[in-house]
């Protein structure tokens, strides 16, 4: 199957896809109880609370809740966050920014530093170098989140002061146009350096954090990948021409143990932004993670129903987008096959 007939079939199915994750969620965030908690005050009598209920729509039938809410969510009405006071759609996007700049920052950490690390410990089999990159795999794999991120967080925050809690400095978040909402792509556009320098340090930490599972797979994968590559017959040629080593690794095993690399890479994204969750609340990273957080303590359905429709659908985008750069990379391959 051709990419292009690939692609549009998997495009096809995403509606549907996303109609039954839709279903999912809503039915069991409907057995939590009735959302109407999030619209009420303290001081409604049970007339007002049942009048409210039915303005909404939730003194129906599930079935009948549904199909409003879903109405509502195709016309772009995801309904009201009650932990952020706002419609959902008007904070959605802040919040999915703040995420996604932080899940890039961990992936380049984690893509970048995986593959060369396990570069070095494929083509280094059985020496330091590769009992060195074998525990940071088990180490980083084996760890939790959040205990990785509390004890990073003790020295370079408590002790040093070198990477501050949050998104920003307030007074310089606001002294520049936000135009992407990625604070690091904004400062860069704006030409101010302290800006950038000011969204780094508050980037780092939680980044490293966050990339610390993702790279220790990637390691893993990358290391057995190259382990398999360098015995091939192809690269017993490239030697015997007079290649000089590092040109045999890099341009003939790195190239082609990269091909199963790339699917676990592609994978690992979707994860980051799950994973988020545990690092925004550690580091106050104002994101889709603490922002679903206070939505469950508190029982805000609409806000739960949004973050995982935009989860839900980025990590199905991430994987057509790995699926079709796993075709180009390795043509032996066949979509759809």
């Amino acid at each position: 199957m051709q990419v292009r007939q690939y692609l549009i079939r998997r495009l096809m199915l995403l509606p549907l896809i996303m109609l039954g994750v839709s279903i999912i969620v809503f039915t069991l965030t409907r057995f939590t109880g009735s959302p109407v908690g999030i619209y009420a005050t303290p001081n409604m009598t049970p007339d007002e609370v049942a009048a409210l209920e039915a303005r909404y729509r939730l003194d129906e039938p599930i079935p009948v809740q549904y199909a409003y809410w879903l109405g509502g969510v195709l016309r772009g009405d995801l309904g009201w966050s009650g932990v952020s006071v706002a419609p959902v759609t008007e904070v959605i996007g802040l919040k999915m920014t703040a995420t996604l700049e932080l899940a890039l920052a961990a992936a380049l950490i984690a893509i970048l530093g995986g593959i060369a690390l396990g570069t070095i410990a494929g083509v280094r089999r059985n020496r330091g170098p590769d009992h060195a990159a074998r525990f940071f795999a088990i180490a980083g794999a084996s760890t939790p989140t959040f205990w990785f991120g509390l004890l990073l967080l003790i020295p370079f925050y408590l002790w040093l002061d070198w990477f501050p809690l949050g998104r920003s400095t307030p007074e310089i978040f606001d002294s520049i146009t936000h135009l992407t909402g990625l604070y690091t792509l904004d400062s860069l556009l704006n030409g101010n350096a302290s800006a950038f320098w000011d969204a780094i340090r508050h980037l780092i930490l939680p980044a490293v954090v966050l990339a610390f599972g993702a790279m220790a797979i990637i390691v893993r994968m990358m290391r057995s990948s190259m382990v398999e590559t360098m015995s091939e017959e192809y690269v017993d040629a490239a030697r015997a021409k007079g290649l000089p080593e590092r040109e045999v690794v890099k341009k003939h095993a790195r190239r082609n143990a990269f091909v199963p690399t790339a699917t676990v890479i592609g994978l690992s994204f979707g994860f980051l932004l799950q994973g988020a969750v545990a690092v925004e609340l550690i580091f106050r990273w104002p994101g889709l993670g603490s922002w679903v957080t206070s939505a469950i303590l508190s029982g805000d359905q609409a806000t739960i129903m949004a973050y995982v429709l935009v989860t839900a659908l980025i990590f199905m985008l991430v994987n057509l987008a790995v699926d079709i750069a796993y075709a180009y990379l390795d043509r032996r391959v066949v979509l759809g096959g």
